[in-house]
């Protein structure tokens, strides 16, 4: 899907701008993630670990990671570098690539603000993880944070699940629950909003819980909050470590990953708890995700760079159509 009138010495660069401009249903983000998976479950895509730096001091992190999509025949990088990890938000500053080469023709394809990429990859996730773990029946979704992977993450669990009818948030920040609220009424008019400051009562009648929130978040759900059978989702903070020790059942969309950026849900000893299942093996149907309608599971969404592959270059196919981004002779 190279743009042909590129040469091999020139970049489609694709700025935050040319990014925000592209349209894209939920629906589509959730079946190229999913699509994703499949493909690394069958053997036709490579995601190694990710390779991470951080200072002593922890006021920054970043991370390189490298991948190849089986089905979409590219290779691509992702880097991600956050800065004032305690600062407040406002005073942070994250930047994240993707460059994506077609491996079909040697040719690049673009370079891409990641931005948008993963606000949308990772509650896509998320929204497949639930879909697949959650307890049968399941009615009522708590989602803790506002930032921004916090903001979408309803009105993509209602794309997966749009049997749910309590749709709860626990914030701090005024501004995000604003955001939250405009994002699913963006998406689903129709529906309801309820922000609930009590958040152990919240929990308490959760069948899913979604922790999305900062690592300044004071909140931090317990094991002994949710309910027999609930499903609680890990992506940044939120939930306390118990709630991976004293599940029923654990699994992750990465174990290697989760042992490298779960380090905080450790026990006393410095142990993390053993992963049941890996998430695209669920996906495949090789492995089994919830076993027991009555199983409180635990997952943990860490990301993989080949969901970020096949999305990326997913808006790339729709960025070159529309014309958009900036060809930069960068080998020249």
């Amino acid at each position: 899907m190279t743009d042909t009138h590129a040469p091999d010495t020139a970049l489609r660069v694709l700025s935050t701008s040319d990014v925000a401009g592209i349209e894209i249903s939920l629906a589509d983000a959730v079946s190229t993630v999913e699509q994703a998976y499949g493909t690394l479950a069958d053997g036709r895509s490579d995601n190694p670990r990710k390779l991470t730096v951080k200072p002593e001091d922890g006021h920054s992190v970043a991370y390189a990671m490298l991948g190849r999509d089986g089905e979409r025949g590219v290779v691509a990088v992702k880097t991600s570098y956050k800065y004032g990890l305690h600062e407040d938000r406002d005073k942070q500053h994250y930047y994240t690539t993707l460059t994506i080469y077609d491996d079909a023709t040697g040719l690049p394809v673009a370079m891409m603000d990641c931005g948008r990429i993963g606000a949308l990859r990772t509650p896509a996730v998320s929204a497949l993880l639930a879909r697949e773990l959650a307890a049968p029946g399941s009615r009522g979704a708590l989602v803790v944070g506002t930032g921004t992977q916090g903001r979408l993450a309803l009105p993509f669990l209602l794309t997966t699940m749009p049997q749910l009818e309590r749709l709860m948030l626990f914030g701090t920040h005024p501004d995000g629950i604003r955001a939250v609220r405009e994002q699913l009424h963006a998406h689903f008019p129709d529906r309801e909003l309820e922000v609930v400051t009590d958040l152990r009562a919240a929990a308490q009648e959760a069948d899913v819980v979604l922790a999305t929130a900062g690592p300044n978040t004071p909140a931090s759900v317990e094991a002994e909050w949710l309910k027999p059978a609930a499903l609680s989702v890990l992506v940044g903070y939120g939930i306390a470590a118990s709630t991976l020790h004293r599940a029923d059942r654990v699994v992750a969309t990465s174990a290697a990953q989760m042992a490298v950026t779960g380090t905080d849900m450790a026990d006393a000893e410095g142990r993390l708890r053993e992963v049941d299942a890996e998430f695209p093996e669920v996906l495949a149907g090789r492995a089994a995700g919830r076993t027991d309608a009555g199983q409180r599971i635990f997952a943990y969404n860490s990301g993989l760079v080949v969901t970020d592959i096949a999305l990326g270059h997913r808006f790339a196919e729709l960025a070159i159509a529309q014309g958009l981004g900036t060809v930069v002779p960068l080998w020249r």
